[in-house]
């Protein structure tokens, strides 16, 4: 192993957005979900982080991260499992192979950047932690399958075992004590049904006053309704909803969606105290798609929020006019319409209430226009630490 060298590997990894929601843990330490969940990876060519993963014998321990150019403390428990893991599988290559270079003696540099808010409603703990993870497999060489790595990445963020994998995916929230059989799987590849796509109404760029791990037990504990929630809705809606992806049924699709939205927030508002994700905002954005679907006489349009403020409207590339165009009438002049929204045309209908448009205006700071998309990506644009610094490299 040359003393100086600095190896490295980089990989790009998705958002995902579920439309049926992971919350509340049956272990938290293992980072074990009360209930299964389902998910659309999104497109990273609008929401990913990028993440570089180093390793080198001139670096000098501890382990360290950079995020969007900020140090970050990487001492607690979840991303040292993470590592842990990553390492004991590295080990154990190098120990049937003494030619392998001894890459798991060697202090991690990781530098990672997100081109959408950290910390916001927009699942950044889940695409980070997914190529935090990815990154060091690779960097490893390590041969194991999203789906074998999706128990390491659950063990940093819950939701980032679902980024691994590309189009719909669902999390088995799995029995077993040790957690070996809770694991993300892809329901279909985005290829499945590639018209889909979501609209982001960002609501709040800024750090949501509740942490999605802090709010999730404390429901747990407090909300009379979450055990009826985890125990008997959620199984009966992860049924409703792969059929409806394998038969690529919107109607099942949105309706399914938006009633998880709405009992995901209910269990929110139970908690004691209770916790407020959604504001004015937020309820207008549903005022206009119930309008929508109703101009239309069917659900063409779903609304879902995570635990933040920001809308995540769902539709087909087909009624793309009639659902994103209406909001481009009223959002036209915000960032993010750029691109693939040229071609949506801004549309006026007599079915939605201008007061609800009114407050979209005023609340809205910008528009994310996506689609559903592949899983992780390994790139050849490394982010590196050389003598502390940060360096980006073709």
């Amino acid at each position: 192993m040359a003393e100086g060298r600095v190896y490295q590997s980089s990989t790009t990894a998705p958002v995902n957005i579920a439309v049926i929601k992971y919350w509340g843990k049956r272990d938290p330490t293992l980072n074990l979900p009360t209930n299964s969940s389902l998910s659309v990876t999104l497109a990273q060519s609008d929401l990913r982080t990028h993440t570089t993963a180093s390793c080198s014998a001139k670096f000098s321990p501890p382990d360290t991260l950079l995020l969007n150019g900020s140090p970050q403390d990487i001492s607690s428990h979840r991303p040292v499992a993470c590592i842990r893991e990553l390492r004991t599988l590295r080990t154990s290559l190098e120990a049937a192979n003494p030619d392998l270079p001894k890459l798991s003696t060697l202090p991690l540099r990781l530098v990672s950047e997100n081109n959408f808010p950290t910390a916001a409603g927009l699942a950044s703990s889940a695409a980070g932690f997914a190529a935090f993870v990815r990154a060091i497999a690779d960097l490893y060489e390590l041969p194991v399958t999203p789906t074998e790595l999706s128990r390491i990445a659950r063990q940093g963020s819950g939701s980032a075992c679902r980024s691994l994998f590309g189009g719909y995916v669902a999390w088995r929230h799995g029995e077993l004590p040790d957690g070996t059989d809770s694991m993300a799987v892809q329901v279909a590849p985005a290829s499945h049904w590639p018209e889909m796509r979501a609209l982001i109404l960002v609501v709040s760029a800024s750090k949501k006053d509740v942490s999605s791990t802090t709010g999730m037990q404390t429901t747990v504990k407090t909300s009379t309704l979450f055990p009826t929630r985890a125990n008997t809705v959620v199984p009966q809606r992860m049924s409703e909803m792969e059929l409806a992806i394998q038969e690529k049924n919107f109607g099942v699709f949105g309706m399914v969606t938006m009633r998880e939205s709405n009992s995901f927030h209910a269990t929110c508002l139970d908690t004691d105290p209770p916790i407020f994700y959604l504001n004015d905002v937020s309820r207008a954005a549903i005022r206009v798609v119930e309008q929508v679907n109703l101009a239309a006489g069917r659900i063409i349009a779903a609304y879902t929020f995570d635990a933040g403020p920001n809308a995540v409207i769902y539709f087909l590339e087909e009624h793309k006019n009639e659902v994103a165009g209406i909001f481009k009438e009223a959002l036209g002049s915000l960032e993010g319409w750029e691109g693939k929204g040229e071609t949506i045309k801004a549309t006026k209908t007599t079915g939605v209430d201008e007061k609800y448009l009114a407050v979209l205006k005023d609340g809205v700071s910008r528009v994310i226009l996506t689609s559903v998309g592949e899983g992780p990506i390994k790139v050849d644009q490394h982010l590196t630490v050389e003598d502390d610094s940060t360096t980006k490299e073709g």
